[in-house]
């Protein structure tokens, strides 16, 4: 899956992962690959996500982010933040 993270100025994140954890509006979901289409807001909060070159056990890299929206798309992660 392709996590790609943008902001206004510029691209914040682009990388091959295994999981994503985003901060809904609605609470926390998950995305892994072969999700559903989906489109959501987001609130401040944190992205977790594991890299591709990561293992099971290695702890989850993290990103702040003050809100925005998301898009899961045909294993594409578009979030798009303030």
């Amino acid at each position: 899956m392709r996590l790609l993270v943008l902001s206004p100025e510029r691209t914040l994140l682009d990388e091959e992962v295994s999981v994503v954890d985003l901060p809904g509006a609605m609470g926390r979901f998950t995305v892994l690959r072969g999700h559903d289409n989906l489109i959501s807001t987001l609130t401040e909060g944190t992205i977790l996500y594991l890299p591709m070159t990561s293992v099971a056990d290695d702890p989850k890299e993290m990103l702040e982010i003050e809100g925005g929206f998301v898009e899961v798309r045909n294993d594409v992660i578009t979030v798009c933040v303030d």
